[in-house]
């Protein structure tokens, strides 16, 4: 098998399954989310041969085809992953772990942000979202719509990243945002309603619905201990809150 050979799915967890240096496989994306799979869906697999291991499959990294998507990294490079790559992990699904459950753990430990570090990142996260909406809210009264609407869509997906640093979680992809907020809420919200309000901010950048979403999230934030980044703001909160909107 080459890189430039068609091969399906099951040929090649076979094959994976019969490798012995091969110690962890770890299924990822629309087929570790049920429900979500389409006929467009490919397979996308963690490949975890042991760090001192020659495995023929180390060549096969990156390989990406209509049937499947492999990522090859050994044990300690699977630990190390992070970033985007973070969440995937934390849904995955383990098909082989011949670490007496260690793969597991790691798969496990992707899904729980340290408190230290979710502290860190919710904040960092707050003060971009509370930019993005200042920004955005600026914009709108000045006449710039286009720029009002950008700002809103990047304080969206900051707003995302804080809410799930303060459950101590990672961000979902987009893609199952929906499937993870059914699954598993975020607590004291309303997972109906934030989707709603979520579709409504991005959809028409209405302004009430934005300083009303802010509001709540200001109560949020500061019930976790992040005042002290809110009072920053200053007198720009009065814009960013609920309450009388400026004329141009």
């Amino acid at each position: 098998m080459s890189a430039q050979q068609p091969v399906t799915y099951e040929t090649f967890l076979a094959r994976a399954v019969a490798d012995p240096d091969v110690v962890g496989l770890v299924l990822k994306g629309s087929h570790a989310h049920d429900g979500t799979v389409t006929r467009h869906s490919d397979h996308d697999l963690y490949v975890v041969p042991a760090d001192d291991a020659d495995s023929s499959l180390t060549g096969l990294d990156g390989l990406r085809s209509a049937a499947l998507d492999l990522v090859v990294v050994t044990v300690a490079e699977f630990h190390r992953l992070d970033g985007f790559e973070r969440y995937a992990i934390a849904r995955g699904r383990v098909l082989l772990d011949r670490l007496d459950g260690r793969i597991a753990r790691m798969v496990a430990a992707k899904g729980r942000l340290g408190a230290v570090e979710a502290r860190r990142v919710a904040a960092a996260r707050l003060d971009a979202y509370a930019n993005a909406h200042y920004r955005s809210l600026k914009n709108t009264r000045d006449g710039h719509p286009l720029a009002a609407r950008l700002d809103t869509g990047d304080g969206v997906g900051f707003l995302l990243e804080l809410l799930f640093a303060l459950d101590r979680r990672p961000r979902p992809y987009n893609k199952y945002l929906a499937w993870e907020l059914e699954r598993f809420p975020l607590p004291g919200w309303d997972t109906r309603a934030l989707l709603a309000t979520l579709e409504r901010v991005t959809a028409t950048g209405e302004v009430d619905v934005r300083r009303e979403l802010f509001g709540r999230v200001e109560a949020v934030a500061r019930e976790a201990g992040h005042g002290r980044t809110l009072d920053a703001w200053g007198e720009d909160l009065r814009l960013m809150r609920p309450g009388t909107w400026p004329r141009p």
